[in-house]
């Protein structure tokens, strides 16, 4: 058993010898693999070592081994000895094998004692501390001896031998010295094991499978080393028959003072010189005797040695006196001790090419004339990036001296110059050189040459075009584009931006919406959508002009521009109509973006001697509660800010859900609307008017009424407004007033009929042909049609409402002025037209019998119309209180639910006949 655990313990350090010398001439991951192998087979050998002696250990009783305390001495085992190799492979110089050892040896007694630890014997075990200490130390030292001998050596066998029975010895001499310190005292005899303990014959069982396992793994590894070798020996053979069969390159070794170690095919073929008859001369007989004098060779070698690499060109010379241009590159070698051991001079037969260089520049010097007059800069280089020639107006565009226009700078040093001359700090200078070097190089290697645009530190923009030539060089032009991109960029910019604000349009608005949606998903942060209306923007353009109008928008986008913050953008669509965008992720961001534009929207503006002040309502939706596209999101944003324009107490409104409902619902029914119409769903309802003073029914003022299949009826100042939005009002107006005429030719009487004008029927310009041929067709006398229109219906454009009105009152139509005393009330616009009737408007006769203030309202508007000679009808009269105060002020005519409610024809027949 003994000499069986010895063997086990040579062949596991041979095997982590061989592994670790492996790592050392591996680098990164494979060299970290190769010295986990190594310890884990040290390991294993270890562990075996000790169970295989202890199982020639006989002390007369029943042994046993504790699990736990086993298993732990082979983790032990195994994570301290790849320390230890892992500190002689990555560390240098003495500490490195010292302090291996050391934890080498640590292992192995650690190892030990964690074994004997788990022995369990019917007594207890006396230890000798003396040869403890000596057990420890001698595995130490022997430890420190193997990973010396392993640092030392090379790959032959005999150094492999010496650190094998180096780390042997270690491991036996520490187990069988401290087996020594062992004595154990019997304290009772048994031949019975106790519970949980591992029996000799299973440790056996254990033992062999460990070392079948530590053989095997230790000739795996010894296989793939070996196969390595052989890998990189057939790599190195290979590439020295490649660099000697090479014939386009001279490639050939010196030793460190210059004498030609090495010889290959090309070098032959460039030189002339066989291999047997160079081998052993200085490189120097390749230099010309000026050349040799000025110590040239040995000039080369210090260069290269110092700069880490040397390369020229210049004249060489082969051995029959010839002469050739050559492009040498020279590399110092270092050994595998870090020393200098020579150097590897590879030198290429380039003759050819500087013969066309030379014809290139000759070529050169007839173009000069030609080259200074171009209104373009113009360079020339070669494949190795020298200027061959330029132009005067190569210098004027990049601002450089009359001495640089000397050939033979490199493109890299034009550039220099050139950034030098417009970047004051000279490390921007260099850095920005750095940049368009890489940038124009790439150009020209991977497009073979193309179009680049450089924009200098002085605002100017300098246009370079790149075209190779077939020998490795290419031309380049320069022209300054500056004007040309300014007036590019000008136009650009308008075609994003609002011309009178500055601020982008709508078209920008929308690409940085989908951006900021974009970026939402990926960060999932929200982004609201801001829609915002001026107020009383349309009043400020009526009162004081256009230009007041622009002053207003142009101070308000100032005002929105100095106030944004990160992730905040403003654009005008038009008008007086803006959107924002705000990327948050708490509400309070929004709140606090909402609240500084609604200060730039309601802070005081002068205006030449005026004080204006606009304000506007802002409607909100959120990304993505509200809606996940752009598009919806806008429209979302738009109905909110709807119903903050109709809110009075409210400038900002967040969109709800029941606002798309709401708009749903007006679009049905403006569909619908369309289709009134076509499908008899419309009727005309009549209201009585009648005289205060005599009760004589004077006419009839005509309702319209609709009876929608679903809805059931539908109230006027619901589906009027919505008529007038959506252009229905037009075929409905026209259907209306052609109905209204029809049926009252038909009367026996002579009663008048009113008729509603709405603003979007007074603005089409057909409205005068369209009442006359209507009259026509119906055969009603033109005295007998009153339209009614209110005063916002002129207000617009109301130069142009006026001739309108004038041309239909021109045939024979009567023009009653409704809804009076609300809105404008304007006297200029009763002295600018002479309207037939004013109509009171209802909501005064609903406060007259409680309040002093709405009597006193009507008797000023009935003394105008007195004054005027112009009737005034009173709407709303539902009391016959109310009646009596009419009759009492002297107004003229009344209508009202107390004279009549409104009725179809057939009830209102009925009532005129009555009335006859």
């Amino acid at each position: 058993m003994v000499a069986l655990a010895a063997v086990i313990c040579f062949l596991s350090s041979f095997g982590a010898v061989t592994l670790l010398q492996r790592a050392r001439i591996s680098e990164g991951r494979p060299q970290a693999i190769w010295v986990a192998a190594a310890g884990i087979a040290s390991g294993f050998g270890i562990w075996a070592t000790h169970f295989i002696a202890m199982l020639a250990y006989d002390p007369g009783v029943v042994l046993g081994y504790q699990a736990s305390l086993t298993a732990l001495s082979l983790v032990a085992a195994i994570l301290l000895t790849t320390s230890a190799l892992a500190i002689a492979t990555y560390c240098k110089g003495h500490p490195a094998w010292l302090l291996g050892g050391l934890v080498l040896g640590a292992g192995v007694g650690c190892m030990h004692f964690l074994g004997m630890a788990a022995l369990e014997v019917p007594g207890s075990i006396r230890w000798d501390s003396m040869l403890i200490v000596a057990s420890i130390l001698a595995g130490a030292l022997f430890g420190m001896g193997a990973l010396l001998a392993i640092n030392r050596a090379d790959q032959a066998l005999k150094a492999q031998m010496v650190a094998t029975l180096a780390m042997t010895l270690g491991i036996v001499v520490l187990h069988f010295t401290a087996m020594g310190a062992v004595t154990i005292e019997i304290e009772f005899a048994t031949t019975e094991s106790r519970e949980g303990m591992i029996q000799p014959h299973l440790l056996a069982f254990v033992l062999a499978g460990t070392a079948f396992f530590l053989l095997s793994a230790v000739l795996i590894a010894a296989g793939f080393a070996r196969q390595a070798e052989i890998l990189a020996t057939a790599s190195e053979k290979e590439f020295s028959r490649f660099v000697r069969s090479v014939k386009d390159y001279a490639i050939y070794m010196l030793d460190v003072d210059g004498r030609v170690a090495s010889w290959n095919a090309g070098a032959e073929a460039n030189k002339g010189y066989p291999a047997g008859e160079i081998i052993g001369k200085n490189f120097a007989c390749f230099y010309s005797p000026e050349d040799q004098a000025a110590n040239l060779p040995g000039r080369a070698l210090r260069i290269a040695l110092d700069a880490g690499k040397y390369e020229t060109e210049g004249w060489r010379y082969r051995k029959d006196g010839t002469r050739f241009w050559a492009h040498v590159v020279i590399d110092p070698i270092i050994g595998e001790d870090g020393g200098h051991a020579g150097f590897i001079k590879i030198a290429k037969d380039i003759t050819k090419q500087k013969e066309d260089a030379d014809r290139i520049a000759e070529v050169s010097k007839n173009l000069d004339i030609a080259l200074e007059n171009m209104s373009q800069g113009i360079c020339l280089f070669d494949h190795a990036d020298r200027l061959l020639l330029s132009n005067r107006r190569c210098l004027e565009i990049f601002d450089l001296p009359e001495s640089m226009a000397g050939k033979g700078m490199t493109f890299r040093e034009v550039l220099n110059h050139a950034f030098a001359r417009s970047h004051a700090d000279p490390a921007v200078a260099v850095a920005k050189a750095n940049e368009a070097y890489q940038r124009h190089r790439l150009d020209i290697l991977a497009k073979g040459g193309g179009d680049l645009v450089d924009k200098l530190s002085n605002g100017r923009s300098i246009l370079s075009k790149h075209r190779t030539l077939p020998d490795g060089g290419w031309v380049s032009t320069y022209e300054d584009i500056t004007e040309r991109l300014d007036s590019e960029e000008q136009i650009s910019f308008l075609a994003r931006h609002d011309s009178l604000t500055g601020l982008p349009n709508r078209l920008q608005f929308n690409s940085h919406l989908d951006e900021e949606l974009d970026a939402a998903i990926w960060f999932s942060r929200k982004v609201a959508v801001v829609g915002i209306d001026l107020d009383k923007f349309k009043e400020v353009n009526d009162l004081h002009g256009h230009a007041a109008g622009d002053f207003v928008l142009v101070t308000i986008a100032q005002r929105m521009k100095e106030h944004l913050l990160e992730g905040e953008f403003v654009a005008r669509f038009g008008g007086d109509e803006f959107a924002a965008v705000k990327r948050f992720e708490d509400l309070s961001e929004l709140h606090d973006f909402l609240r500084r534009i609604e200060r730039c929207l309601h802070e005081e503006m002068r205006f030449g001697d005026f004080e204006l002040k606009s304000g506007g309502s802002m409607g909100v939706a959120i990304y993505p509660q509200d809606a996940e596209t752009a598009d919806t999101l806008i429209n979302n944003a738009d109905l909110a800010m709807y119903r903050a324009k109709a809110t009075l107490n409210q400038t900002i409104c967040f969109y709800e859900v029941s606002m798309d409902e709401a708009a749903r619902g007006r679009r049905a029914l403006a569909n619908d609307l369309w289709e009134a119409v076509e499908k008899n769903q419309l009727a005309l309802h009549y209201q009585v008017q009648k005289s205060v003073t005599t009760g004589e029914v004077i006419g009839y003022e005509v309702l319209l009424r609709w009876n929608h299949p679903e809805r059931g009826m539908v109230p006027p100042n619901e589906f009027i407004p919505l008529a007038e939005e959506c252009g229905a009002i037009l075929p409905i107006g026209e259907w209306v007033l052609r109905e209204a005429c029809r049926e009252a030719a038909g009367w026996d009487s002579q009663h008048k009929i009113a008729v509603n004008l709405s603003p979007v029927q007074l603005a089409n310009g057909d409205v005068v042909s369209l009442v006359h041929a209507i009259l026509v067709e119906t055969g009603l006398d033109p005295k007998r049609l009153e339209l009614e229109i209110t005063e916002s219906t002129i207000i617009d454009d109301k130069q142009r409402a006026l001739l309108t009105l004038r041309d239909i009152k021109a045939l024979g139509v009567t023009i009653a002025i409704d809804d009076f005393g609300t809105g404008y009330s304007s006297l200029e616009t009763l002295r600018s037209f002479p309207f037939d009737k004013i109509k009171l408007d209802k909501s005064f006769m609903s406060e007259v019998e409680g309040s002093p203030q709405a009597k006193a309202i009507i008797r000023a508007i009935l003394a105008l119309g007195h004054s005027l000679q112009v009737p005034v009808l009173a709407e709303g009269v539902e009391t016959q209180k109310q009646l009596d105060i009419l009759h009492a002020e002297g107004c003229d005519e009344a209508q009202g639910y107390l004279l009549g409610r409104p009725a179809p024809i057939v009830s209102v027949v009925g009532v005129r006949t009555e009335a006859a």
